[in-house]
């Protein structure tokens, strides 16, 4: 099998790489350039797709003996990334650009060209797994073994068509193995820290970036009775579920912490409530995708809404294009532009169902 190796630089990708090599297929690296400017993503061991990253990608390519490319996707990124995760903050919802770029770029675009070119499968260094085909099927994705580094929930924005496609070769170890995996191949990325942080934001002060982007749009913020608190310099500083920087002087009657529970993009309103007003039994989501024939009409499920969050069980039940999630317990702090992924209710509980773009939220008070 023709195999495109997805090589990010870390320790993850090199020894997926490496484990497709020996596994027989035909390898080929590539690294993906997704800055138009270079010097715009974070030069250190936290970030991630930087000049450092493409030279680790290459050492490990050049100890495997197999080709390496670098392709430039700075403009797809750039339109699919980076300007949606600042419309995401200009129309009061929290994206994850991370999530938005798995599935717009490090697996649609990236296949998109490997297919054309002749590739029969993209492999990374992501934490999940693949069942095995039933019946001449495709699999379905999975958690992996190590739960705390599962990566199934930013891989369930994916669709069918991509997962038949992938191959994830570490999701059936934990992580301290393949470090020692690597380290005993020779590779100098064994160590390596993992990534974290935004790539495109390299000094990780997200409200100045989106304020040079948005631009400054007065509002207020507001309490649960509507009375205003204090104006604020534009929505894109807060975000469901926030406590800190609301910099309100004026305490609450009763004393207790206030967070954001809402946000009105078309007045610019804030609201900020007690902790319990985060709490949610009803959430709406759109922009579905569907990775297993469960996902169909009304059926129970779990579902996750943040990549490291817990599951909650609740009845789907699903329209067209349209999914409305009944939770059988609240959630708190749940916010539009989220992803909400759905796993399969049974013991093991880590086949993924699906997963749609959380719209609207209806509350639990």
């Amino acid at each position: 099998m023709r195999v495109l190796a997805a090589m990010s630089g870390g320790v993850d990708s090199a020894v997926a790489a490496a484990r497709a090599v020996a596994a027989g297929h035909d390898v080929v690296g590539v690294h993906l350039a997704l800055a138009r400017d270079p010097q715009a993503v974070r030069e250190s061991s936290r970030g991630c797709c930087s000049l450092e990253d493409s030279a680790d990608a290459r050492r490990v390519c050049d100890h495997l003996g197999i080709p390496f490319y670098v392709w430039d996707f700075s403009d797809r990124f750039t339109e699919d990334v980076i300007d949606d995760f600042i419309a995401s903050y200009e129309a009061g919802e929290t994206p994850n650009p991370c999530l938005r770029c798995n599935e717009k770029i490090k697996f649609t675009a990236l296949l998109e060209r490997g297919v054309a070119l002749g590739f029969d499968a993209v492999a990374t260094g992501h934490y999940a797994r693949l069942t095995q085909p039933v019946d001449g099927g495709d699999g379905y994705l999975r958690r992996a073994i190590d739960p705390e580094k599962d990566q199934s929930y930013v891989l369930g924005v994916l669709g069918a068509e991509e997962i038949s496609r992938c191959m994830f070769p570490v999701g059936d170890t934990r992580k301290p193995q393949i470090r020692a995996e690597a380290a005993a191949l020779g590779f100098s990325v064994a160590s390596k820290p993992d990534s974290y942080d935004i790539c495109f934001i390299p000094d990780g002060n997200t409200q100045a970036f989106l304020g040079r982007h948005i631009g400054l749009r007065p509002g207020l913020i507001v309490d649960q009775d509507g009375n205003a608190l204090r104006e604020h310099r534009g929505i894109h500083e807060f975000t469901i579920g926030q406590r800190k920087g609301l910099d309100l002087r004026n305490p609450a009657a009763d004393g207790r912490p206030r967070y954001v529970t809402d946000i009105d993009a078309a007045t610019a309103t804030v609201t900020v409530g007690p902790r319990e007003r985060l709490a949610v039994r009803v959430i709406h989501a759109d922009r579905l995708k569907f990775l297993h024939p469960a996902m169909a009409g009304e059926f129970d499920c779990d579902v996750q809404v943040r990549a490291h969050g817990g599951l909650v069980s609740c009845r789907a039940v699903v329209e067209d294009d349209a999914m409305t999630l009944y939770l059988h317990e609240p959630l708190s702090g749940v916010a539009r532009g989220q992803a909400a992924v759905l796993y399969l209710p049974d013991a093991a509980g880590d086949i993924v169902l699906g997963s749609g773009t959380i719209c609207g939220t209806e509350h639990s008070w």
